[in-house]
């Protein structure tokens, strides 16, 4: 099988949906199957079918994520010559009223039919709430449930990662090929050494979407220079932060996208193997990202020759446990090669001596994920976007105190005010805006002094917090900032694997004394003390885990200290009035 066979097993799919007047796209990610979209999409299937219309009038598509999550589920008619359209909220009886809407009724026999029995919806029931629309002489109730398009959610937004979901059903590689799909890894082969590869995503400033920053192309040559004969590729899916989504809604809603980006990525370093690292909690995502290998192997995608070249590349699936230090690295290859995830000491560094002390890259879902994009529109293109240090798009999980949430992909350089007040849509019942917490239990609160400020590593990095890899929960003035610090400290002391005394003894210690400042207990030598224990196991951790889980404490001492004086002051009125 070389690329030439697939572009035609693309193209004949594009032809396929060509034919089709109109194109019903239901969303089947978790956020909006947690809200009834299976059943929205068996309604939407069988009320197409009960109209016995001609074969081409409409198709049902079973696709992934349009964004918007608080509105789910959400349903996207396209008709030809006509814009489309974007359903909120949608149910299996306003799913009969789209379909009544926009699908026409072909002729209706007087008996039904063999098999029609299992019909929820018969065309004899379509026929009649036509009817009855037009007897009563009103709109039907789906105008209520119309989004525009044009809104700021949308229109801020720059799709590179998710410049498919929504689009593809994520369970036909036909259906990716068809939008492009593997005609970067195809260039690579055929036209780029791997220098060159690492190079071009080196000129791309391309950095990784995880947390660290790190810039990929750097990583990629490192790995690619080392002359071992066994070299691995790990694309980490852990994505353990609290409300975080984005790594597991690429994976469920355009498998074949990540798996290209690590296809090119083992290209490029010379790699024969690697592991896609899920975390259990991730059902959907481990099921299609396993079909997507298992077709990509059908079609030679992988195997022993790569599109018909020399390159041999196999991929499998790994399950975490749930552990959220299994997202630092050097755990992460503990748990893959069947041990205790806990961190070691670097250097060595994975590059050098990583899975089975083999050179190894590894890379988090969304910085694989931007890879075909920049091969097929070259580091320039992705240089172009974003800030001066700060490349290309970032995909947030936007959550939180917000008209409107769900996941966004935006360029670099934005500022918070434009992701709360038009993306977001502002704060419900016209609350007053607080904080943006960045980077989840690893990150800090940003106060509204600074919602002007661009949300790129940088800028960020200097108000006290860090991008992480995408969690970003807005907080209104009805807010608590010690409790609030005090959630994501329980977080981090239940998820500490205990290796190293800072972070294991550390964390509980600062929990104590939160708990005991929030309880009226507490004194400003309390304060001083948490401060000063904050900063040291900041400085002391083995891994990232323990170095960053006082964030949050300092953040909130920063920029709230008031609130924290407050609860000292209301228990010296309490011990007063006792005495």
């Amino acid at each position: 099988m070389n690329f030439n066979n697939l572009e035609k097993i693309g193209q004949k799919e594009l032809d396929r949906q060509g034919k089709y007047k109109r194109r019903i796209f239901c969303c089947t990610s978790t956020a909006c199957l947690s809200a009834g979209a299976g059943q929205v999409h068996t309604s939407l299937d069988q009320s197409v079918e009960a109209c016995r219309c001609d074969e081409h009038e409409a198709e049902v598509v079973k696709t992934g994520c349009m964004g918007l999550c608080s509105s789910g589920p959400l349903v996207r008619v396209e008709e030809k010559e006509k814009d489309p359209i974007l359903y909120g909220n949608i149910t299996s009886e306003l799913a009969q009223q789209l379909v009544s809407r926009h699908v026409p009724i072909g002729e209706i026999d007087d008996e039904l039919e063999e098999g029609d029995q299992d019909l929820s919806v018969t065309p004899h029931d379509m026929l009649h709430y036509r009817a009855s629309l037009k007897k009563a002489g009103k709109k039907s109730d789906l105008d209520k449930n119309i989004i525009s398009l044009d809104h700021p959610f949308f229109s801020k937004q720059v799709k590179v990662v998710l410049n498919e979901t929504g689009i593809v059903n994520p369970d036909k590689l036909e259906d990716y090929l068809a939008h492009g799909g593997y005609q970067a890894l195809a260039h690579v082969l055929e036209n780029m050494t791997p220098e060159e590869v690492c190079d071009e995503i080196l000129e791309s400033e391309l950095r990784g979407r995880g947390g660290a920053g790190f810039p990929t192309g750097m990583k990629w040559n490192f790995v690619r220079k080392e002359g071992a004969e066994d070299k691995f590729v790990i694309v980490n899916g852990d994505e353990g932060d609290p409300g975080a989504y984005m790594d597991r809604t690429v994976m469920e809603d355009d498998p074949h996208r990540v798996l290209e980006g690590m296809i090119i990525c083992a290209y490029a370093v010379g790699a024969s193997a690697g592991y896609l690292y899920i975390r259990g909690e991730y059902p959907i995502a481990i099921n299609r990202i396993r079909k997507a290998i298992r077709d990509a192997r059908r079609r030679k995608i992988l195997g022993k020759s790569v599109l018909g070249t020399d390159f041999m590349f196999n991929a499998d699936v790994r399950i975490g446990a749930g552990a959220f230090v299994c997202g630092e690295e050097t755990a992460l290859i503990h748990s893959v090669e069947g041990k205790r995830g806990m961190p070691r000491m670097r250097p060595p560094y994975p590059s050098t001596s990583g899975l089975w002390e083999a050179p190894t890259v590894i890379n988090n879902v969304e910085t694989m994920a931007n890879v075909p994009s920049i091969i097929n529109n070259g580091a320039d293109w992705y240089a172009s976007i974003g800030t001066e240090k700060s490349k290309g798009t970032k995909v947030f999980a936007l959550a939180g105190h917000l008209r409107n949430t769900g996941l966004i992909e935006v360029p670099m350089g934005i500022t918070l005010r434009e992701i709360v007040y038009e993306i977001g849509g502002g704060i419900p019942e016209n609350r007053g805006f607080k904080a943006a917490q960045t980077g989840g239990p690893s990150g800090g609160c940003i106060p509204e002094e600074y919602l002007d400020s661009p949300v790129d590593y940088e800028s960020l990095n200097k108000l006290g917090s860090i991008m992480g890899s995408g969690g970003l929960v807005i907080i209104d003035d009805t807010t608590k900032m010690p409790d609030f610090a005090n959630y994501f400290m329980e977080f981090c002391v239940d998820e500490s694997c205990g290796k190293c005394l800072p972070c294991r003894v550390g964390t509980v210690q600062i929990g104590k004394l939160l708990d005991k400042l929030i309880a009226g207990d507490g004194s400003q030598e309390d304060i001083e003390q948490l401060e000063n224990l904050c900063e040291t196991v900041k400085t002391t951790s083995l891994c990232g885990l323990g170095q960053s889980a006082p964030n949050p404490v300092l953040s909130t001492l920063k920029y709230f200290r008031n609130e924290y004086d407050e609860l000292v002051q209301q228990a010296q009125t309490a011990d007063s009035g006792l005495n």
